[in-house]
C-alpha cells in the first residue's frame, strides 16, 4: 500500500463497515480485518498509516496485538477502541504508546482527531512520550492537554494525589480505602475532587489526561 491507510481490526462486521464508511467520507484509505491473526498474516513491511484496534476479540486480543506491533511494525501507531473500557486496560494501552483509548459508542470527532494525530506521527497521548514532533511537524497527540494537566495537578492536596495514583493503577474504592486506611466514602469524595480538578468525567479519561505512569 503506497499511501497512508487506516487499518481497522475488529471482530464486529458492523463496526468495521461503519468505521470504514466514516473514514472514507473524510478522505482516508481503509483496510479491514476481522481478527488480529488476519491482520498479522496480511501485514507487509512497507505498510504506512495507523491501526484502529478493538481491545476484545477472539484469539489474540487488541492489547496482545498492540504488543506484537511494537516489535514487528513500530511505525504503525495504534488507536484503541472498546465497548468494555476499564482503567487497567487503558493504562496498559497507553504504556504501550497508544495514541488514544476510545470507548464505544465513540464520538466521531474524537476518533477522527486521534487518527489525524496518529497519521501525523503521534505515538501516545502525553507530550514527549514518543519524542519529537511527527513527520508533518505536528506535536505528539495531547501535548497541550499534558501541559494543562500539570497546572491542574498542582492544585491537588497530598491525599488527593495518593488517591489519584491508586486510581490510575486501576484499584477500586474499597481497595484504595484499605491501602490508605480511610473509608470508601472518603475515597469517593477525594476521587470526585480529583476528577473535577483535572476536568475529566471518569478514571479512563484521567489516565488519558495525565498519563499511565503517574502511579
Amino acid at each position: 500500500m503506497h499511501r497512508d491507510t487506516v487499518f481497522i481490526v475488529d471482530d464486529d462486521a458492523s463496526v468495521r463497515d461503519a468505521l470504514s464508511l466514516l473514514l472514507s467520507l473524510h478522505g482516508h484509505a481503509t483496510a479491514t480485518f476481522a481478527s488480529a491473526e488476519d491482520f498479522l498474516a496480511a501485514l507487509q513491511p512497507g505498510w504506512r498509516g495507523c491501526v484502529v484496534l478493538d481491545i476484545r476479540m477472539p484469539g489474540l486480543s487488541g492489547l496482545e496485538l498492540q504488543q506484537r506491533l511494537l516489535d514487528v511494525a513500530p511505525a504503525l501507531p495504534v488507536v484503541m477502541i472498546t465497548a468494555h473500557g476499564d482503567v487497567a486496560a487503558a493504562r496498559q494501552a497507553f504504556l504501550a504508546h497508544a495514541v488514544d483509548f476510545i470507548e464505544k459508542p465513540f464520538d466521531a470527532e474524537q476518533l477522527l482527531g486521534a487518527i489525524r494525530s496518529a497519521l501525523a506521527g503521534g505515538h501516545g497521548t502525553q507530550g514527549g512520550r514518543a519524542g519529537a514532533a511527527g513527520a508533518h511537524g505536528a506535536p505528539p497527540a495531547g501535548a497541550a492537554p499534558a501541559r494543562d494537566a500539570g497546572t491542574a495537578l498542582a492544585t491537588l492536596s497530598a491525599r488527593e494525589r495518593e488517591v489519584m495514583a491508586l486510581l490510575v493503577q486501576g484499584l477500586h474504592n474499597r481497595r484504595i480505602a484499605e491501602e490508605l486506611g480511610i473509608s470508601p466514602r472518603t475515597v469517593e469524595v477525594h476521587k470526585a475532587r480529583v476528577l473535577d480538578k483535572l476536568g475529566v468525567n471518569n478514571v479512563v479519561e484521567l489516565v488519558r489526561r495525565i498519563g499511565p505512569d503517574r502511579g
